[in-house]
């Protein structure tokens, strides 16, 4: 059964919009199962649950794991992986003689999850994950100005990363509501102003970017543009 894991990131952003139910609408058209981790649990409904800031989402995002929207990989596999993944990526880059910290097991078990899966896309909000997969001497660029220093990258490590995730495709939720937006099933929210659907995009796309999506401004731009050429 084809499948697509899911960071917390996207999660979070389309409970604070209100979209989760998009999932629902997104895995009829898909027609294969939507997984999250042990640790994006933990971090969508766990966490949020036990505090009161973001209880009312943790019981929105509980509801559609019940439902089987979402479902959560226990495969014993993927903690296997993550470590292995987790100890590499922790190790590319180094910066005044030590390694720096890249990432964090929320999106790392999601890779494991979908190298352990076979997932035919692996969706993730967060910058560093993504560039480090994409594009590594474009985040060697950026923790350098980041960080306001020299940063070496360990080239065997990064192979070795590249190695380990190069069946992986990445996506963002922003590029889930444009295809949700193409698919006519955010419809229903167009509003009675002038231009209707370019100022649902607009509106959808700036509320997953103000919510945690690494997209600029300039792609916002840019899919507007083409979107509202269709």
């Amino acid at each position: 059964m084809k499948s697509i894991f899911f960071d917390a990131g996207p999660i979070i952003s389309l409970a604070t919009n209100n979209l989760l139910w998009l999932l629902q609408e997104l895995k009829n058209v898909y027609q294969g199962n939507f997984y999250i981790s042990k640790a994006v649990k933990k971090e969508v409904i766990d966490k949020p649950f036990s505090g009161k800031r973001f209880k009312f989402e943790a019981m929105q995002v509980m509801a559609v794991v019940e439902s089987k929207v979402l479902e959560v990989n226990y495969d014993k596999k993927i903690e296997e992986i993550s470590k292995k993944l987790m100890d590499v990526a922790n190790r590319c880059f180094i910066a005044k003689g030590n390694y720096i910290q890249i990432v964090h097991s929320g999106e790392i078990e999601t890779l494991a999850g979908a190298i352990v899966s076979g997932s035919e896309l692996v969706v993730i909000d967060e910058r560093t994950t993504r560039i480090l997969i994409e594009n590594p001497q474009g985040l060697l660029e950026l923790l350098q100005h980041k960080l306001h220093m020299p940063v070496k990258m360990v080239k065997a490590n990064i192979d070795e990363f590249s190695r380990l995730t190069q069946n992986i495709r990445i996506s963002r939720s922003v590029e889930l509501a444009v295809i949700a937006y193409e698919k006519g099933l955010l419809d229903k929210l167009i509003p009675n102003v002038a231009n209707p659907k370019k100022e649902l995009l607009d509106g959808v796309l700036w509320g997953i970017k103000l919510n945690g999506c690494s997209v600029s401004r300039r792609e916002i731009e840019q899919i507007l543009k083409i979107e509202t050429k269709k």
